[in-house]
């Protein structure tokens, strides 16, 4: 019997090489991963939980009252064209809804719209419009970078009032290959001489065709271009904090500092977002749409019946975001929230996450994998724990489930975004192959166990109970095949004798050696048995009487002519009789087959022993 200290030491020992099996299979299973590219179908699935956990919170968000979206939606669009028969309508237009905003003393206005030059528009309102943006400080607009051949265009110098001074101690590198662009599509030289308030609305979308993302900061040219969105964002914040715009910086960590938010940002520079949901009539919790149309008529002094009114002085203080959302237009993206969103909406999102300060941080890849260890341990604790496998695996399936619920609070409480996909699948794997190791333990005891159970401890012989269940089948067995099987009983000669004079240590040296000679010259199939004291039992399937006969002789004479180690270096030769039997010609039952061979056996001991005795019943 153990003690309770050696008993506990067992237990740590074998938590202890289950948990380094575990960590050691957790990083093969990594590296194997990374052979074979699955981190990509890792990184795709995680995506989509992060898609399924943001649309799900979304419904109970809500956006910032003081962000507006005045929009060219398929209404305003065909008014627009009706009105002043095409499209791009004259930019004198936006000149003057810049000025009926104006007039309200909105916070900000930015226009997600590309003042390009078009044959379209007449020279004297595109100065028109550049005036608005020279009169306005708060006012804004947008141009867009492109790696575009410069043999179709030209790369084109930017004045360096529109960039940023960036201070970057994090890993992130600015110049990779989605950050920085070769070319630049210009808008207007007027406006970019009237005004430095111009940001990029460049958009990354991720292999799903997903936009999660906004870069705040990209390069062109050796400079750094802020995103519209961003400086738009820090103008409105400039009211409440002191905020450098022109000298920005990224920390250790890879926050994007603005004032006393932080923007996490991701290794290739991007920012995720926070999603809102999508806007329209029947979700009232996410950004207010104003028709372009609307406001076009208020500009021009038109009156709107009581559906399209707007309460007075409506845009005072907000920020007032004008762009397209008409699907004719090309201006829309999939998000996590909605299959169709107009990109100003994701400006709006960026904007409504900083003055919140709730932009996603994705937890680093070294947490991700220390939470999948921690949780690939517990699977691995609760499989050896529990002997039951239908209890062990509902804990581990309400442990994933809780982790699920978890990491969505954990999201929606904190903005932290911890992985899904990659721990619940190690969870399983871990599941899988604990239990499996589990399983091969315990067949490998019931296996140590039946030995023990059939197995003579001294001569590693099957015994007497199991010699009395193979005589049983053996017969059930030749009954329906209608065959025949032999017995052969075997007695070591004047054994007592010899313990007597050698002692019981020599005695059981013999007994072992007789053993293993007996099973190296009888057949694999055939069944070695230790009978009783110094008698042993061979049953030999298939095999007539005579066949076992010569058997029985040839183990007769292996035995005869060996000389046997005794304890204390002795030495000595030792004899064995046999008996010999067979079904069914001696005998239907075990009964009858074990007295006609132990006839046959007394036979050869009573003619002088060292030989082979054979008893039929033709004799009785």
């Amino acid at each position: 019997m153990i003690t309770k200290k050696e008993y506990n030491k067992r237990v740590f020992v074998k938590y202890f090489f289950y948990s380094l099996g575990i960590i050691l299979g957790v990083f093969f299973l990594l590296w194997l991963f990374r052979v074979i590219n699955a981190d990509v179908f890792f990184i795709g699935m995680e995506n989509k939980t992060f898609d399924l956990r943001q649309k799900a919170m979304a419904a109970h968000k809500v956006a910032n009252d003081n962000i507006v979206i005045v929009t060219v939606d398929n209404a305003s669009y065909e008014y627009l064209v009706g009105k002043y028969g095409e499209w791009p309508m004259p930019r004198k237009v936006y000149a003057d809804i810049a000025d009926y905003i104006e007039q309200q003393k909105p916070a900000v206005i930015a226009f997600d719209l590309m003042f390009v030059n078009s044959l379209k528009s007449s020279n004297q309102d595109d100065l028109q419009l550049a005036k608005r943006f020279a009169k306005y400080d708060n006012l804004y607009t947008s141009i867009n970078f492109d790696n575009l051949n410069s043999q179709i265009r030209k790369p084109e110098n930017l004045p360096e009032k529109l960039s940023v001074n960036l201070k970057n101690d994090s890993k992130i590198n600015f110049k990779n290959s989605l950050l920085e662009y070769t070319n630049c599509r210009m808008i207007l030289k007027e406006i970019i001489d009237a005004t430095s308030n111009i940001g990029h609305i460049n958009l990354i979308r991720e292999e799903d065709g997903i936009a999660r993302r906004i870069n705040p900061i990209v390069s062109y040219q050796g400079n750094f271009y802020p995103h519209l969105a961003l400086k738009v964002g820090i103008d409105y914040l400039k009211r409440y904090e002191n905020i450098d715009e022109k000298n920005l910086y990224v920390n250790k960590k890879m926050d994007l500092i603005v004032g006393n938010r932080k923007i996490p940002l991701d290794i290739l520079g991007g920012a995720i977002l926070n999603w809102y949901g999508a806007s329209g009539e029947y979700n009232k919790n996410s950004f207010k749409y104003i028709p372009l149309w609307q406001v076009e008529k208020l500009t021009y002094g038109e009156t709107l019946d009581d559906d399209s009114r707007l309460e007075k002085n409506y845009f005072k203080d907000k920020i007032v975001y004008i762009g397209v959302s008409a699907t004719s237009m090309y201006d829309i993206k999939s998000t996590p929230v909605e299959r169709n969103m107009p990109g100003v909406e994701m400006h709006a999102t960026f904007i409504n996450n900083l003055i919140d300060n709730n932009f996603i941080w994705h937890i680093p890849l070294l947490i991700d994998l220390l939470i999948t260890l921690l949780l690939s341990l517990l699977v691995g604790f609760i499989v050896l724990r529990f002997e039951s496998t239908v209890m062990a695996s509902l804990t581990c399936v309400m442990c994933s489930i809780f982790y699920v619920i978890l990491s969505a609070w954990v999201m929606n409480n904190f903005n932290i975004w911890v992985s899904l996909v990659f721990p619940l699948t190690f969870m399983l794997l871990t599941f899988i192959c604990v239990y499996l190791v589990k399983y091969f333990r315990k067949s490998r005891d019931f296996e140590h166990t039946y030995k023990l159970a059939t197995t003579d401890g001294l001569t590693e012989l099957y015994n007497h109970r199991y010699f009395q269940e193979q005589m049983i089948q053996n017969i059930e067995t030749s009954k329906r095949y209608n065959s025949v099987f032999s017995l052969i009983l075997i007695d070591i000669d004047f054994f007592k004798k010899f313990n007597d004079k050698f002692g019981h240590q020599s005695g059981d040296a013999v007994l072992k050696q007789v053993a293993q000679i007996i099973k190296k010259n009888v057949r694999s199939t055939d069944i070695v048995c230790r009978y009783g004291g110094e008698e042993m039992a061979v049953i030999l399937s298939n095999t007539k009487k005579e066949e076992a006969a010569i058997t029985a002789q040839k183990l007769c004479d292996s035995v005869a002519g060996k000389i046997f180690d005794l304890v204390n270096n002795q030495k000595e030769h030792v004899t064995i009789s046999l008996g010999v039997a067979a079904y069914p010609e001696d005998g239907e039952t075990p009964q009858e087959i074990i007295e006609c061979s132990d006839k046959g056996l007394y036979q050869a001991k009573e003619s002088g022993r060292n030989q082979v005795g054979i008893f039929s019943r033709k004799q009785v």
